[in-house]
């Protein structure tokens, strides 16, 4: 990041200002479109297929329910008895087949079934019964018909399964339509006539349904064996010539969309494709594309136009004051003309001219006076620091009682020596506070220290007992806490008692926590004053002059704010107890923190 930062202090403003506008504008903004575009794409993409799937899915359930149309006929027809009797059965004279035919047949062929199921075409029986005629629905099997190709697909034999395919009775038509044919062979037959029903379905539905679509691609009905039946394609001829639809050559980008038959009767295996180009499917997209490209330009252009007026605004200031610095540079004082504006090159300005003022004046008024007064100055400087520095050493105070001590220890005043030996660590240690925290160790012997001092004033009336474990001397606490409380429970509770007391200074680890103690037998004091010092906790004040107890609980604030507790047990005449918890932490953190 500094290497960075160095970099860019060496590239020119107007530069930077070019790689401001293409990191946060021009990047930005054709990222954002083009993620918007893609993002949009896809989704117009997935409902497009969606759409057409689901057309298909239509198509599919229309042209099946046509199929059924015609196959609920064929049921009726192969299982009426009725029927089969006059169809099976000899008529002498033409006159008996008339009467036959205008009581049953003719109602069965024309009248029932056409305004019902409109997708049936036509029907017509085809039997080799010779006293039937030749009209009206029915037809004679004859070496014509036998000749057919529709008629070479009829299962031999009593196979009574229908079959659906495209008819050509040759009388020249487009599209050949799609007939259900079936061998009616449900009754015993004891002529043993043939009797075949075709059931021809009405094209124009069958073209309703398949250009029914909003697509411009192409629709093919495939058979089993994937041969084209029917497409809207006009281009292909499948009247003449049996097209499979694997031999078309599609486009690269075209998408193919297939719907199956399966589980049906007679379709099964039959299926339903639509081959649509790529653009087809994003056709909607291809609408929206100019209005994001118009989108992008205008979030470019204005961002553009406002960084370039921004940009000439400050590049040209600034290098007019850069113009002027080198001739200040070359002890040319011109000042930079124009009004001042307000914003910080215009305050820079200003701050240019009237310094330019400042200096010309400096120079050729009061420089050689200026000088004249700095020496002078310099002179002054020296005589303070040659005053401070014969000031009364603190080391001088230290050597002193240490010159005390020795000639003590001369006269075999070893208690006296010691005594001054004490004062002096803890008067040296006072003074030192470049290292804020110190080991239970170390306070320990300042403690001792303390502690003697006050038995060699008072005698036997202070007795005391202190308690550490040696694994726990390498931890930490704040500097002079312990002894602080040791010097309250001394001074304020021990010393008012003419008996004297005891004190008790116990340390123990538990766990994450160390708990330091301090116990007196002394005066004690009232619940208004435990209840101050539990008060000293919630200030948010400065230390300022605050001593003894309360500059212990604002040093502990300070070190572990609210990971410390403090507990104060004390009631007049029986004594005081306070004990503190803080976090227990290693020598090694008290030195990588100096």
């Amino acid at each position: 990041m500094r290497m960075l930062r160095s970099t860019l202090d060496h590239v020119r403003l107007r530069d930077k200002m070019l790689l401001l506008y293409f990191l946060c504008v021009f990047v930005p903004v054709v990222l954002t479109n083009l993620i918007f575009y893609h993002v949009t794409s896809q989704n117009v993409k997935e409902q497009r297929m969606q759409d057409i799937s689901r057309a298909l899915e239509q198509i599919k359930i229309e042209f099946y329910r046509e199929f059924e149309d015609a196959m609920e006929i064929s049921s009726i027809f192969y299982t009426d008895h009725q029927l089969n009797e006059l169809l099976e059965q000899t008529y002498p004279h033409p006159a008996e087949y008339i009467a036959a035919y205008d009581s049953y047949l003719r109602r069965m062929l024309n009248n029932t079934y056409s305004p019902v199921y409109h997708s049936v075409g036509g029907m017509t029986i085809y039997t080799d019964n010779p006293t039937l005629l030749d009209s009206g629905g029915i037809s004679f099997i004859d070496e014509r018909v036998k000749s057919l190709p529709w008629y070479a697909k009829i299962p031999p034999g009593r196979q009574s399964k229908p079959i659906f395919v495209r008819t050509d009775d040759g009388t020249g038509e487009q599209l050949h339509p799609f007939s259900l044919i079936r061998r009616m062979n449900y009754f015993y037959s004891e002529n043993g006539h043939e009797k075949i029903l075709k059931i021809e379905l009405r094209m124009s539905s069958i073209q309703e349904i398949f250009h029914n679509l909003n697509l411009r691609g192409s629709l093919f009905l495939l058979n089993e064996r994937g041969e084209i039946e029917y497409t809207t394609d006009p281009r292909i001829d499948i009247n003449h010539k049996v097209v499979a639809y694997s031999t078309l050559q599609q486009p690269k980008d075209t998408i193919e969309f297939k719907t199956n038959y399966v589980l049906t009767s007679n379709l099964n295996g039959w299926s339903i494709v639509t081959a649509v180009s790529g653009d087809e499917v994003l056709y909607e997209m291809e609408k929206s594309r100019n209005f994001v490209l118009l989108l992008t330009c205008m979030n470019m252009l204005l961002p553009t136009l406002i960084i370039i007026w921004i940009t000439r605004s400050l590049n040209v200031r600034i290098h007019r004051i850069l113009k002027h610095m080198k001739k200040v540079k070359n002890q040319h004082f011109e000042l930079i003309p124009g009004t001042e504006s307000r914003d910080e090159i215009g305050q820079l300005t200003g701050e240019f001219n009237r310094m330019t003022l400042k200096i010309k004046r400096l120079i050729n008024d009061v420089y050689v006076a200026d000088i004249q007064r700095k020496n002078l100055e310099i002179l002054r400087r020296h005589a303070q620091l040659n005053a401070l520095h014969s000031q009364i050493n603190p080391h001088f105070l230290f050597n002193a009682l240490e010159t005390i001590r020795m000639r003590s220890l001369m006269k075999h005043e070893d208690e006296t020596a010691r005594i001054i030996h004490n004062m002096a660590r803890i008067f040296r240690n006072s003074l030192v506070w470049n290292k804020d925290r110190v080991t239970l160790r170390e306070e320990l012997e300042l403690i001792r220290c303390f502690l003697e001092i006050q038995q060699y004033r008072f005698g036997e009336r202070i007795q005391y007992e202190v308690q550490a474990s040696p694994e726990d001397l390498n931890y930490l606490l704040p500097k002079m806490v312990v002894l602080t409380l040791v010097e309250n429970a001394s001074i304020h509770g021990i010393e008012p008692l003419k008996h004297g007391g005891r004190i008790e200074i116990h340390f123990e680890r538990r766990e994450e926590q160390l708990i330091l103690t301090v116990r007196d037998d002394g005066v004690g004091m009232s619940a208004e004053q435990v209840q101050r010092l539990y008060g000293y906790m919630q200030s948010q004040k400065d230390m300022g002059e605050r001593i003894g107890l309360q500059n212990v609980i604002y040093r502990l604030k300070l070190y572990y704010g609210s990971r410390f507790e403090l507990d104060i047990r004390s009631a007049p005449g029986e004594g005081t107890e306070i004990r503190i918890l803080i976090p227990a932490d290693r020598e090694s953190f008290s030195s990588s923190a100096q």
